[in-house]
């Protein structure tokens, strides 16, 4: 069965839920109720990387995680695990000191780190920073050039000796819409490198657009539920091994019956 991912921002400014969980007391409180609602991992992440996000110090960055990771690795007591959202290896070491089992890696960067630790390792693919990123969507044929770049990452991060790989292809970052849905429907050529694949689509600003009809605003963050379960369920089939997702108990049933199926 896929496993769910619940995502869980510690940040004032991420795209979809951010300041509603930059509290710790609140933060703890929602990783406990997605763990409750189903996820097999929850996701805190301390920086936002949405197009154009600024970056943050990493001192800022490991307070607003650190606490939050500590608790909820105590409070899953084994029913789920924690893992870190970072690109900084001074703030993935004290998540996975404090509990963390997973890197969740955006830069794709810190296998070595997650060797070291013998943690799981997430390695994304993106091009440049969030501030420059979609400045970089061009690729000769983007589901080729995603699965290559991921494939070398991964054999880098088991010939290192990390315990875990997933890879992600990075729906959204540096990609376009009809990037997003090349990547999509050509999933399985991914899935065929053997590598578990990890998809992360929830509420991403592509659903908005085809919400929309495309002639419009994108649909607002609000009203992407529909598209972010549509995108889960065609993940799960096409064969991905995760599933990153902010409304977890809906990705939960929708997940149940995908396995039952």
């Amino acid at each position: 069965m896929t496993l769910l991912m619940g995502v869980l921002n510690v940040t004032p400014d991420s795209f979809y839920d951010g300041g509603q969980w930059e509290d710790e007391e609140a933060a703890v409180a929602r990783g406990s109720a997605m763990i409750d609602e189903g996820a097999d991992i929850v996701d805190v992440g301390g920086e936002s990387t949405r197009p154009a996000a600024a970056p943050v110090a990493e001192s800022e960055e490991l307070r607003r995680v650190v606490p939050v990771v500590k608790e909820l690795a105590q409070r899953a007591n084994g029913r789920a695990r924690v893992s870190v959202d970072t690109r900084k290896r001074a703030v993935a070491q004290a998540a996975l000191e404090a509990g963390a089992t997973i890197i969740n890696d955006v830069s794709a960067t810190l296998w070595p780190l997650a060797a070291e630790a013998r943690a799981g390792w997430v390695a994304m693919h993106m091009r440049g920073e969030p501030s420059t990123m979609m400045s970089l969507a061009n690729y000769s044929d983007v589901v080729t050039d995603v699965k290559e770049f991921l494939v070398e990452r991964a054999e880098l991060a088991a010939g290192a000796g990390v315990p875990e790989v997933w890879v992600d292809p990075g729906i959204g970052f540096a990609k376009t819409t009809a990037h997003n849905l090349a990547l999509l429907a050509r999933l399985d050529e991914l899935v065929g490198t053997g590598w578990p694949v990890a998809i992360g689509l929830s509420r991403k600003r592509f659903i908005g657009v085809l919400a929309s009809g495309g002639e419009h605003e994108p649909a607002p963050t609000g009203d992407r539920l529909e598209g972010s379960l549509a995108g889960a369920v065609w993940a799960m089939v096409k064969g991905a091994a995760m599933v990153r997702a902010h409304d977890v108990k809906a990705t939960a049933d929708a997940a149940r019956l995908v396995g039952a199926i």
